[in-house]
């Protein structure tokens, strides 16, 4: 994308900024808005009237607002932060800062509000600056980058101090000019949001296509004139005229797990992995994050369970999703939310971990609740479920067949993912590209119909 060059441009005595437009104006941040309103403002109001709350979950990466909750002044005016319609906010804390999570507050209650206090409030002076100028400023690449170096405080508890928002320095245009950028930028963004939505769609009928794939290979095979038979199952129809149909509990063993005292340090920290539902990502395991001892082991609290066993969580918040199925490929010892499954030798442990996923929307439906909004699947329902068992050496052609299939889908999930990366990569934001002419680029990246 290119853009005309104004006519004349100046330095700005700003190092990072380099040369600006000669029409516009170098100022500190704290010249052109009011930083952190004063709560004042609302202390002669009715304590009952109803205000809009915002935690941080309320407020997006890509500037939207949920304003769901509602409290009332009395309830919020102490301990949380102060803000009103048409102010500009920015995160100050780490990694929401970085993520440019901010917004301008409209919409508000009332046309008040208050949050958490991780928020840094910026007031548009109406004669300095636009709201919207202002927000595209504090998620510019720029801003971002120069306040994480002025970070203070350790780890995840990182903030941006306000007095580098207040002492921020860089070029303002007139408001007029601010109104036509910043709805220059809503266009082009719009544009980029719709592109990243479009992959995400893409995306999503992939993984339907991907789930799919699984299902139909190890309930229906790969030889699409293969005689049929009726499963006697209602969610699995026909199949494979010479497949057998068999209860799960019939060609699996199942071994449960434990857990070690936590209060016993010689069960910890050895180099025998012990893996948890938090391991249970990829689709195959060599490592998990916790390890006990040969001690643990010996002392009872927890058994190994072999290589190539399948590894399923049993008890848990990951089951009201999803229902993972995860091949060990060394031995392991396994927690109390998860069960290992060994198959007879009439089943392949790689066609078994394709069947189970195949079928996993049936397995979801043999769940109950558990407390606290976990679920727990139900064994005895569950290892009674029918499953078709095809002869070992098609489970081994029908294994081949999904992996050859799912690296192409998984091929177009990475192409697709790899653009959303890119769109979400540096866009047309100021101050960053205020003036190419400043980073080795020929003209200045703004333009608009009135601008020359």
């Amino acid at each position: 994308m290119s853009f005309p060059r104004y006519p004349k441009y100046k330095p700005s005595g700003v190092e990072w900024l380099g040369e600006v437009p000669e029409h516009w104006e170098v100022k500190r941040l704290r010249y052109v808005a009011v930083l952190n309103p004063s709560k004042s403002e609302v202390r002669n109001l009715d304590r009952t009237i109803a205000v809009s709350f915002l935690a941080m979950e309320s407020i997006g990466d890509d500037g939207t607002l949920t304003l769901d909750k509602e409290k009332m002044i009395s309830e919020v005016e102490s301990g949380y932060t102060y803000f009103r319609e048409g102010d500009v906010t920015i995160a100050k804390i780490t990694p929401c800062y970085e993520n440019g999570k901010g917004a301008v507050m409209r919409g508000l209650v009332n046309g008040i509000g208050f949050g958490t206090t991780e928020l840094i409030v910026a007031r548009p002076k109406s004669d300095q600056v636009t709201g919207a100028y202002l927000h595209y400023l504090f998620i510019s690449p720029d801003f971002r980058s120069i306040g994480e170096s002025h970070m203070y405080g350790a780890g995840g508890q990182k903030r941006v101090p306000d007095s580098f928002v207040r002492n921020f320095t860089t070029a303002f245009p007139s408001t007029a000019e601010q109104t036509h950028i910043a709805a220059f930028l809503d266009a082009e963004t719009a544009k980029i949001d719709e592109l990243v939505a479009e992959q995400r769609r893409l995306m999503a009928l992939l993984k339907e296509k991907r789930q799919a794939v699984i299902s139909h290979a190890v309930t229906k095979g790969l030889n699409p004139n293969a005689p049929m038979k009726p499963s006697g199952i209602e969610w699995l129809g026909e199949v494979p005229e010479h497949w057998e149909v068999t209860p799960l509990k019939y060609v699996v063993g199942l071994r449960s797990g434990g857990t070690p005292s936590k209060t016993n340090l010689a069960y910890w920290d050895g180099n025998v992995p012990w893996a948890s539902s938090k391991d249970l990502k990829p689709e195959v395991l060599s490592d998990t994050q916790d390890h006990i001892t040969q001690k643990a082991l010996d002392e009872g609290a927890a058994e190994l369970v072999s290589a190539n066993s399948l590894l399923i969580v049993v008890r848990g918040m990951i089951l009201i999703h999803t229902f993972p199925v995860v091949k060990a490929l060394v031995p392991m010892a396994i927690n109390q939310d998860l069960k290992a499954l060994t198959p007879s030798p009439k089943l392949n442990v790689d066609f078994l971990a394709w069947l189970l996923r195949g079928s996993s929307r049936e397995t979801l439906g043999r769940l109950d609740e558990a407390g606290h909004g976990t679920k727990v699947l139900r064994i005895d329902s569950w290892t009674s479920m029918a499953l078709p068992i095809p002869p070992l050496d098609e489970q081994l052609e029908i294994v081949d067949g999904i992996t050859g299939n799912l690296n192409k889908l998984d091929t177009l999930t990475a192409e697709a993912q790899r653009a959303i990366d890119l769109l979400h990569g540096p866009r047309i934001s100021w101050p960053s590209c205020m003036t190419r002419r400043t980073r080795r680029y020929s003209t200045p990246c703004w333009w608009y119909p009135t601008a020359r």
